[in-house]
């Protein structure tokens, strides 16, 4: 089966190597934010590429200086506003995490500037995670008002432990590349101009290795964030949760007024 590169708006490919798919998330203007497109092409991607025969390794990246600004804020406005786009957006985001670690062939991110949203899933998520030093890894729900879902609760504190995802996860502090690195959050850091030749390099490796003991080295080695998918489930829903509550409202204001939120309202909890 070959994939349908036509049908794809917001996600752009090329072949970097024979074999070795690079994807690059492009939208212009904003920083390769997830709209409503990219989004629902960054789940169903790994579907194809795992049907794919033609491909043995994928590079994913983002266009120009940035990987991805994070979710778009018209689609965050509409989640807090429609229920329908709430809820398919939240199948959405389970499917992209469970989709990424299904996929059998090995995942190479090259994360550069502002790394966040539905972009960090599959950044994080990938095989061997790559970063600049200049990339400035965010997760950012609880800045926006909602529990951290996504991938965060899956995989932060299994690759940089507890303390530190809890620190990172509640405070919303940017990471560098370096300090990625260092706390065991991405597999390698990179000068800002050696990224993309690294990411092909690891690449090619793969690319070139056996296809069996490679895929079902991954597969085993995803059963650990397997074994995490009903905390995954749970902090996915309390995230979703929150898109229908105030907080969320102040949260998103905040943002389109480039001012601090003020969430000065009560919790049940």
């Amino acid at each position: 089966m070959s994939i349908d590169f036509d049908s794809y708006r917001r996600l752009k490919f090329d072949w970097a190597d024979t074999e070795i798919l690079r994807i690059t998330m492009d939208n212009p203007g904003r920083l390769n934010s997830a709209d409503a497109i990219m989004h629902g092409e960054l789940v169903r991607v790994w579907r194809d590429i795992d049907a794919s025969e033609n491909v043995r390794a994928v590079i994913i990246r983002g266009a120009g200086e940035a990987f991805s600004s994070g979710g778009d804020l018209d689609l965050v406005k509409d989640m807090t506003e429609n229920f329908h786009t709430l809820t398919r957006v939240w199948k959405e985001a389970r499917d992209l995490v469970y989709n990424i670690i299904n996929c059998s062939k090995p995942i190479v991110s090259a994360m550069q500037g502002p790394a966040v949203g539905a972009g960090l899933v599959a950044g994080l998520l990938a095989d061997i995670s790559i970063a600049s030093r200049s990339a400035r890894i965010i997760d950012g729900h609880t800045r926006l008002g909602v529990a951290a879902g996504d991938h965060a609760a899956i995989v932060w504190p299994l690759l940089c432990g507890m303390a530190k995802a809890k620190y990172y996860l509640l405070l919303c502090e940017a990471v560098s590349g370096e300090e990625a690195e260092r706390i065991g959050l991405i597999s390698l850091c990179t000068e800002d101009h050696e990224l993309h030749d690294k990411a092909l390099e690891v690449a090619r490796k793969l690319a070139k290795g056996s296809p069996t003991a490679i895929r079902w080295t991954k597969y085993a080695l995803n059963n650990w964030l397997r074994m995490a998918g009903p905390t995954f489930d749970t902090s996915l829903a309390l995230e979703f949760m929150g898109f229908t509550g105030p907080d969320a409202r102040e949260g998103l204001s905040s943002l389109k007024e480039k001012r601090r939120p003020d969430f000065s309202g009560d919790c049940p909890l």
